[in-house]
């Protein structure tokens, strides 16, 4: 809270590994700064298992989360705390041309410290737009855009909402780098973040 008007930064890579025809390995890692350089807010390791029930275009994943938080309680004081968490999560995909449509519907159980257990639920909307090709294809630039909405279990209902703007690039296929600009807002305050993310399929 005293970091809020501070600009911070938020680096994050993620891969999907195919193990076999219809299953794939997911993992991320994300680091979330108070700045852009060694000012840790959280570090963010996920992993889960998938399934493909449409030519990719449809996925199911369990996954495990482990997030590190190391938040300020005043000017120059933080305060370390550990969560664990397992999720539930449904994408599907939709492409036209230049346009590619995203949704996400997650569901969180959340286990944090002193044996605090929370649910929450989570839909994500994104959409890329390319702009140098007709499709997503190598040497791809493309504009990208999301909101996400978090909903709360117990509690306040609200927990937050994330809206992001970002350009991308597409050297390869498989292979997307974003630079973008991203704004959270919580009940009675935001925090604005710098994003680098590198996304990685295999």
């Amino acid at each position: 809270m005293a970091q809020e008007s501070d600009l911070g930064a938020w680096y994050m890579a993620f891969g999907s590994k195919k193990i076999k025809e219809n299953f794939n390995w997911h993992h991320e890692i994300q680091f979330r700064n108070y700045d852009f350089g060694s000012d840790l807010e959280q570090l963010l390791i996920r992993t889960g298992i998938g399934m493909n029930l449409s030519e990719g275009n449809n996925n199911l994943l369990l996954g495990y989360g482990y997030i590190l938080s190391d938040n300020y309680v005043n000017d120059s004081t933080k305060n370390s705390s550990v969560e664990h968490r397992i999720f539930q999560q449904y994408i599907t995909n939709q492409s036209f041309g230049r346009f590619a449509l995203s949704h996400r519907y997650r569901i969180e159980q959340r286990f944090l410290e002193n044996n605090n257990f929370r649910m929450r639920y989570r839909y994500f909307l994104s959409l890329r737009v390319a702009l140098n090709k007709k499709s997503f294809e190598e040497k791809t630039f493309y504009l990208s855009a999301y909101n996400e909405i978090f909903i709360n279990g117990d509690g306040a209902l609200f927990d937050r909402d994330r809206m992001y703007g970002a350009l991308g690039y597409m050297p390869k296929k498989n292979l997307r780098v974003e630079l973008g600009y991203m704004s959270q807002v919580f009940e009675g305050w935001s925090r604005d973040q710098a994003q680098l993310a590198i996304f990685l399929n295999y």
